[in-house]
């Protein structure tokens, strides 16, 4: 009897042992959401094809790191934008149709910013309304409250986060909620979390030791660790480099001197037991939410080796784990490489962490044999926007758009200010130029007085003799003509001329030097004068040899009064012009999400009336004519635009 109940004992304590989250191993896919704004986000940077190579690597999870509070219009409702619902969406599909997990990751964070003491007031406004979005969608989802809370003492932060469960709770009591301890999410913290007593939650932690190892080079710290470089993992005193001389006296250089004895596997093992100690105390689950190495200035086999050990006692300790990151920095693609999963997969990295490793094939850049997309409602995946200066730039206006949902907006700043559109990797448009294939967009300006030039910029090679080349078309009134309208453009690459380069701080004239074969960039820029009380939008930014486009008319900037576009959940204001005040009213046909805005004619938003889901039905809404500061607007003509899931209506408003 007595071996029959040690033997239960046992298997109890392995079941509890193995009941950890529903994956085991996946990636942090970072740089994408990680914005100031959902109208900075790229959202083709990454598309469902991505979340299928993951999953083909052998991953069945995907970390999300969100700059979720910016995705508000902050305080004091911090009101989720429709638009960063309408990308988080795409998301949570592309996961579920792939059986992939995917963890809604608060990632509003700042390592050099301690936490503020307040930010609980933010987390029970913002997590219900992810909840009431996703409470019904699969258990592929789950929410992680806070992504490395520290400056904050675990007691305080213990209590803000129990506040944060009970808010979503109170609208889902179904998917998994992520939680973590102060600390920056240290293993050596999680003892200090309180006992919650949620049975649907997994307990993370982050492992990033020996600290000098994983991140020499890093430029985030106090003080920054830029100037250190080489040290070795495991320690190799023969290897080891000395301080740098600007950290002479630091914290890091103390850390250098205990490298001898913390550099080493034992002590790696050591520091994860604490973690593993924490979890069979509590009987809870666990999950490391992130580790890694920081590339530039790591040995890349001490990289690699570092990685098969944290990740072979993760597993041998039955901890699923997501690491830092997918591309980036810290990431599964070799250092300085154009990140492409069939070219630049760091094989021994993949094999470290044995995930599959799939066929890989040098790159190569062929040139282009058919045309392609710049732009259609979003920025085409394999271009960055790397816009340099001060500017009023959307690449999500709603402002009439050609077709689809979305144009391009772009006003203000100086002179030289300008739309930059990064190939990644370059381009080989020499072919293209010969087969008589052309820029074509649609456009559309405010005033007479708009001029600018769009243009190439070659790359530049390492011969001192080249520079980046510029090749440019000018746009200017009546070609097309700044109506207010949309206008179709079709410009022959074979017609755009040379224009110099501009290379550090020098100016070159054309020397004929300009090779199509080698296209860095893509950019519209103000290079006459600044482009102030000047608009201009774009759509579908297209290379093509087919001029066949054709113009939209889906509204003008100069519609009546009291016309809605689509017939559907119409609004009417009264009374119209405005002397103090009026009312909006409108009708819903259906529970769904309202975005109520008001405009100027040239597309800037004065203030949001509305911005949260409402339900079927009439409803009023009165405006004093003041913008989001509460001031009074001066007079004139204003655009009203409700946005719902399903369509947008608009009407004009005079404020006299």
């Amino acid at each position: 009897m007595k071996k029959i109940l040690i033997a239960l004992i046992f298997a109890i304590a392995l079941q509890s042992l193995s009941a950890q989250a529903p994956f085991s191993r996946g990636v942090n896919l970072t740089g994408w959401f990680q914005a100031s704004g959902p109208r900075k986000i790229q959202f083709r940077k990454f598309t469902k094809k991505d979340f299928n190579d993951i999953k083909s690597l052998g991953c069945d999870v995907i970390r999300l790191p969100i700059n979720l509070h910016a995705m508000t219009n902050g305080a004091p409702n911090y009101t989720i934008d429709p638009l960063f619902f309408t990308f988080l969406d795409s998301t949570v599909n592309w996961a579920e149709d792939l059986h992939l997990y995917l963890m809604i990751d608060n990632h509003t964070f700042d390592p050099a910013t301690s936490t503020d003491p307040q930010i609980g007031q933010v987390l029970v406004k913002v997590w219900p309304q992810i909840a009431r979005r996703y409470k019904d969608r699969s258990d592929y989802i789950l929410y992680e409250v806070l992504n490395e809370p520290h400056g904050i003492t675990n007691q305080l932060w213990g209590d803000i986060q129990q506040d944060a469960i009970d808010a979503i709770r109170a609208v889902d009591t179904k998917h998994t909620i992520v939680v973590g301890p102060s600390g920056y999410n240290s293993y050596n913290d999680l003892d200090q979390m309180p006992v919650y007593t949620d049975n649907n939650l997994l307990y993370t932690f982050h492992f990033y030791d020996p600290f000098m190892f994983t991140h020499q080079g890093a430029t985030w710290n106090t003080p920054s660790m830029a100037s250190l470089a080489g040290v070795p993992f495991p320690y190799d005193a023969a290897t080891m480099p000395p301080c740098p001389p600007d950290l002479v006296g630091t914290w890091v250089e103390q850390a250098l001197n205990q490298y001898p004895s913390q550099g080493n596997v034992a002590y790696v093992q050591s520091l994860l037991d604490i973690a593993i100690n924490f979890r069979n105390t509590r009987n809870i689950n666990i999950f490391c939410g992130e580790f890694g190495v920081y590339i530039p200035n790591s040995d890349t086999a001490d990289r690699v080796y570092w990685y098969g050990v944290v990740k072979d006692y993760l597993e041998a300790n039955n901890i699923p784990w997501t690491i830092w990151d997918y591309k980036g920095s810290f990431g599964l693609f070799e250092k300085d490489s154009h990140e492409i999963f069939e070219s630049d997969l760091n094989v021994p990295l993949l094999n470290a962490l044995d995930l599959n490793v799939p066929e890989q094939h040098s790159y190569m850049m062929l040139p282009d044999s058919v045309g392609f997309r710049i732009y259609d409602d979003y920025i085409e995946q394999g271009i960055e926007d790397v816009t340099y200066s001060s500017t009023t730039l959307d690449y999500y206006s709603t402002l009439f758009p050609n077709n689809d949902h979305y144009c391009i907006y772009w006003s203000g700043g100086s002179q030289y200010t300008a739309i930059a559109l990064d190939f990644v990797p370059d381009r080989d448009l020499s072919q293209l130029v010969n087969s008589n294939y052309a820029l074509d967009l649609i456009i559309r300006g405010n005033v007479s007085d708009i001029k600018f030039d769009a243009r190439f910029l070659d790359t530049k090679t390492d011969d001192p003799e080249d520079h980046p080349w510029r090749i440019r078309t000018t746009f200017q009134d009546n070609s097309p003509p700044w109506d207010k309208r949309w206008h179709h453009v079709h410009i022959p690459l074979s017609n755009f001329t040379e224009q110099g380069a501009w290379d550090n701080g020098l100016w070159f004239n054309p020397e004929g030097k300009f090779d199509w074969s080698a296209i860095d960039r893509f950019e519209i820029v103000a290079e006459y004068n600044s482009m102030d009380s000047k608009e201009v939008w774009f759509d579908n930014i297209i290379i093509t040899d087919q001029d066949t486009a054709t113009v939209l008319e889906t509204g003008t900037l100069s519609i009546q009064p009291e016309t809605s576009l689509t017939g559907i959940n119409t609004i009417k204001v009264f009374p119209n012009p405005v002397m103090n005040e009026t009312q909006i009213r409108y009708s819903l046909n259906e529970n769904t999400c309202v975005n109520l805005s008001v405009f100027s004619m040239g597309g800037r938003k004065v203030t949001d009336l509305v911005n949260k889901e409402q339900l079927k039905g009439e409803y009023d809404i009165r405006w004093q004519g003041e913008d989001s500061s509460g001031k009074r607007v001066a007079p004139g003509i204003y655009l009203c635009r409700m946005i719902t899931a399903k369509n947008s209506s608009y009407v004009k408003i005079f404020v006299e």
